[in-house]
């Protein structure tokens, strides 16, 4: 069956099996990303923020944290990685700069 999309390839030439592709569903698909949320309290200044930032950072395939200090109560961190990051090392890392992991969401 032939198609026309613009692209220069048709399926009389180019079938997937002859290029070694492989289409995989979206429900087998790996994300690029996973983000993780931490709630954490007794952080009270930008030196925390840093603090909690650079400990998570330092994990295997962390790519981003972000912060959102809430100084009288308990505050948020979100981390973006590779891959799933196990609940040890983010309590792990948390517990290293100084403060108390309150709940994981993944």
């Amino acid at each position: 069956m032939s198609h026309n999309c613009n692209c220069g390839c048709s399926s009389e030439n180019n079938s997937n099996s002859s290029q070694g592709l492989q289409i995989t569903s979206r429900e087998q698909a790996t994300p690029l990303t996973i983000q993780t949320e931490i709630k954490i309290s007794g952080m009270t200044c930008g030196h925390c923020v840093a603090s909690v930032t650079e400990e998570l950072k330092e994990l295997a395939g962390v790519q981003n944290v972000d912060v959102i200090l809430d100084a009288q109560g308990i505050s948020t961190a979100t981390v973006t990685a590779t891959e799933k990051l196990s609940e040890a090392s983010l309590r792990e890392a948390i517990d290293e700069a100084g403060y108390t992991v309150e709940a994981i969401n993944a």
